[in-house]
C-alpha cells in the first residue's frame, strides 16, 4: 500500500495593512488566483486528498478554501511556521491515505526537501515559493511509519506555470 502527501505552501498573502498581524494576512488578488488554478490541477491529475491539515493563518485557510475541493480543512494550530520536525509530527498522525498539508516557509520548503529521495528537476524547488505543490508517494501503510528520505516526487508545481497556460 502507498501513501500520497500533497504539502503546499500558502499562495500570495496580501502586505497592504502593514500593522495587521502577521496570522491575519490574507491572499492577495494574485494569491486566490494561483489557489484557484492550483485546485483545478488538482482535480485535473486525480488529486482529491481524503484528509486536509492546515495551517490556522488566514492565508493558509484562504489557500485551502480557493482549492474548492471537497473535504473541510482541519486546522492545525502547530503548522504555523512549523519546524520540519513538528510538521513530520503533524504528518504521522494523519489518517488519511492522500493528505493534502498547507504550511508556510521555511519549515515547508525544508520539509519538502528532508521528506524525498531525489529532488525533482525544477529549478524553484529549493525556495519554494508561494503556492508551490510537492506531490509525493511513500511506500507504507501508515503515516506513523513515514521517514524522512523515503518519499518518491510524483509532481512538482507553481502557480506561475499553471497561470501562464
Amino acid at each position: 500500500m502507498s501513501l500520497t502527501l500533497i504539502l503546499m505552501r500558502h499562495a500570495k498573502s496580501s502586505w497592504e495593512s502593514p500593522g495587521l498581524n502577521d496570522h491575519e494576512r490574507p491572499l492577495n488578488p494574485r494569491g486566490q488566483k494561483s489557489a484557484a488554478a492550483l485546485g483545478d490541477w488538482m482535480r485535473d491529475c486525480g488529486l482529491v486528498p481524503d484528509q486536509c491539515l492546515v495551517s490556522t493563518a488566514v492565508r493558509t485557510q484562504e489557500t485551502f478554501a480557493g482549492l474548492c475541493l471537497g473535504p473541510s480543512a482541519e486546522p492545525v494550530s502547530a503548522l504555523y511556521h512549523a519546524s520540519p520536525e513538528t510538521m513530520l509530527r503533524v504528518l504521522r498522525q494523519a489518517t488519511g491515505k492522500t493528505v493534502l498539508m498547507v504550511g508556510h516557509n521555511p519549515g515547508i520548503s525544508i520539509f519538502a526537501q528532508l521528506l524525498i529521495q531525489r529532488w525533482p528537476e525544477h529549478e524553484r524547488f529549493g525556495d519554494f515559493p508561494t503556492g508551490a505543490t510537492l506531490v509525493a508517494r511513500f511506500d507504507s501503510s501508515s503515516w506513523q511509519d513515514v521517514a524522512l528520505q523515503t518519499g518518491d516526487v510524483i509532481d512538482f508545481v507553481i502557480p506561475r506555470e499553471l497561470l501562464a497556460q
